[in-house]
């Protein structure tokens, strides 16, 4: 353990910096999925409700990700970290505000200001990490920048089950959720910290000529992205409302389980690049998603039976069990991605795939509050997302067996 923790020190101190701010913005990420839509309840709106205006998220983050996604190209990265550091937990606020006084205006326009000023770092991040990072140290930068979403939820999930654990009152959701938010701003201190004079690529063709791209190359590449999105978008958003609605589980005792289940994300997560070395790609990439479905399936099947007082711990089980297992293919599924496609397409390719993951997010957010008003079952939709992660994970198969006979054939550059 000490061993790899010294591995990620070796990362220069801007590494470390663009985490902390990262962390930060996830922090308010992981409350607001986690206890928004409990707030929201006790405010009195449905699961419908609250899959619509968060929709609204995933659509901000959408109609801004291809023009971000170009426009980074051959420019600097570091000042739109400050739009997110600032954006982030300001429009988090304004969407407490607007749940408060029940104005589904404010509370609409704020979460699609959320995810516009949340792609600002969500896209730019990973190009900042392939231009500045030493090559032998780039996969260890990608773990870690994946790595912040479950430290984030380590932090986020803990604050929310001690405090509501101990005064439900004073430490409600809305107060948690309001306290985060202000919080967050203190990422802004640490963009300041980052190394402005980063690695900026010299770009001879048009930054807006499209046909300057590798097209066939992308799509190749992002076709399993786009159905695992699309699977993930029916549940990863609700799954507090499944353990809430089916099990009855409180939101203290959820946010524990949250925080356990990040801290299992977090060690598994700091060992991917020796899991990639061992197993290589096929075997570590195949094998922990196809453990997590069937986690997955285990999990969800538990409504058939949660009348039985067992069911709930089986739940829980498989819950702490599932989000490891698929987190440990996601720095590898990006490095393949991001290597496959060349330095030429990676800024789009970033943007893009931000794209897929909102656009799906958002068209599976209508979709699940489309069948949440028609009470179709949490069992049920969760079967759609087992379904098209399966498919997803053979295309990623057939990714990986491309990016091997490639690199083979010396086709591609690290």
């Amino acid at each position: 353990m000490l061993s790899t923790i010294k591995d990620y020190l070796q990362l220069d101190k801007s590494f470390h910096n663009l985490v902390v701010v990262e962390l930060f913005v996830q922090i308010i990420n992981v409350t607001f999925i986690t206890i928004l839509p409990l707030y929201m309840k006790v405010e009195g709106f449905s699961d419908a409700q609250y899959a619509h205006f968060t929709s609204y998220r995933y659509l901000g983050m959408l109609a801004l990700a291809l023009f971000l996604g170009m426009y980074i190209k051959g420019r600097k990265i570091v000042p739109m970290f400050y739009i997110a550091a600032i954006g982030v937990p300001l429009f988090a606020l304004l969407i407490l505000v607007g749940v408060h006084f029940h104005l589904s205006g404010l509370v609409l326009v704020s979460h699609l200001l959320w995810g516009t000023a949340y792609t600002f770092i969500q896209i730019p991040i990973l190009p900042y990490i392939l231009r500045n990072a030493p090559k032998h140290l780039q996969t260890l930068a990608i773990t870690l920048n994946f790595a912040t979403w479950s430290i984030a939820s380590i932090v986020g999930s803990l604050l929310v089950a001690v405090f509501n654990g101990i005064n439900k009152v004073v430490f409600s959701e809305q107060n948690l959720l309001f306290a985060i938010s202000l919080m967050g701003f203190t990422g802004v201190y640490f963009v300041m910290r980052i190394n402005k004079n980063e690695h900026i690529p010299v770009i001879n063709e048009k930054r807006s000529d499209l046909r300057e791209y590798d097209w066939s190359i992308i799509s190749r590449a992002l076709i399993p992205t786009t159905i695992i999105a699309i699977g993930a978008g029916f549940t990863i958003p609700f799954m507090s409302l499944f353990f809430s609605n089916v099990h009855n589980m409180s939101t203290s005792v959820f946010s524990f389980l949250n925080f356990t289940t990040a801290v299992l994300v977090t060690i598994v997560a700091i060992y991917v690049p020796k899991i990639k070395d061992k197993y290589g790609y096929k075997k570590a990439v195949s094998r922990t998603q196809l453990s997590a479905i069937f986690c997955l399936i285990m999990m969800a099947t538990t409504q058939y039976y949660n009348t039985l007082f067992f069911s709930v711990y089986i739940a829980a089980l498989f819950y702490l069990l599932r989000q490891p297992l698929m987190s440990t293919a996601v720095p590898m599924t990006s490095e393949i991605t991001m290597k496959y496609v060349g330095e030429r397409n990676r800024e789009m390719v970033s943007g893009l795939t931000s794209a897929i993951w909102s656009g799906s997010a958002y068209f599976s957010a209508i979709g699940f509050g489309l069948l949440r008003h028609l009470n179709v079952a949490y069992v049920n939709i969760f079967w759609i997302t087992a379904g098209m992660y399966i498919v997803g994970v053979f295309w990623y198969t057939l990714l990986i067996n491309d990016f091997n006979r490639k690199e083979r054939a010396g086709l591609i550059t690290h």
